[in-house]
């Protein structure tokens, strides 16, 4: 729980001051449905269910539309963001040190970055080594699953060396950047990313046209 609870205090903090109405790099998603959808994800599992089973996604995103709906005045948004911030119930496994590792660490920090680089104003957060180390660690885990629809091979590079095969082809690109950069392009927020790409410029191309994240 390292990083994870601070990780939610930083989170909560940005939803608070961009208001319930502010823009999201999350597709259709202002700040008040990504709390939303925070909220539910830790205090609903069918929500958490509808995230991953395809016939359960419309209950979800119905779930979410209501609960947004009912924090569309500044009472109502700071309420829902402080419930967010409380954490999950007393019984919730993600009150587990590694079950709220593997399933927040990533969740908040790129959610955290949706909310800040949806506008036209922001520079990269400078973060602690061990917290760019944790999300490195994370990153690598699934970053085969996160390019399983790039048609080149991808190597995830570090400017400091270490460098992770996320994807083997005949033709790879090497992406570069700071670990935190590096997870939100696996996350398919790609023209926020501040990386760099070396390698063919076809193979270039196909990764910046493929199908990129979760």
């Amino acid at each position: 729980m390292r990083y994870v609870t601070p990780s939610r205090e930083v989170l909560a903090e940005t939803l608070m001051a961009a208001g319930p109405d502010s823009p999201t790099l999350c597709d259709g998603w202002r700040t008040r449905e990504l709390a939303a959808h925070l909220y539910l994800r830790e205090h609903r599992p069918a929500h958490g269910l509808g995230l991953v089973v395809k016939p359960l996604a419309p209950a979800a995103d119905r779930a979410v539309r209501r609960t947004a709906e009912a924090a569309a005045t500044a009472e109502g948004y700071t309420a829902l963001v402080e419930k967010f911030r409380a954490g999950p119930p007393p019984l919730s496994p993600l009150r587990i040190g590694g079950i709220a590792r593997n399933a927040n660490l990533v969740e908040y920090f790129v959610h955290t970055e949706d909310v800040r680089r949806a506008g036209t104003r922001w520079a990269p957060r400078a973060l602690d080594e061990g917290y760019s180390s944790a999300l490195w660690t994370e990153l690598i885990k699934r970053a085969a699953l996160l390019y399983r629809g790039v048609d080149v091979g991808v190597v995830l590079v570090r400017p400091d060396g270490p460098r992770h095969v996320a994807r083997r082809a005949p033709v790879s690109v090497a992406i570069v950047g700071e670990p935190s950069e590096l997870l939100l392009h696996a996350h398919g927020r790609r023209r926020q990313a501040l990386v760099t790409f070396e390698g063919r410029p076809d193979a270039v191309a196909l990764l910046e046209s493929a199908d990129v994240g979760p």
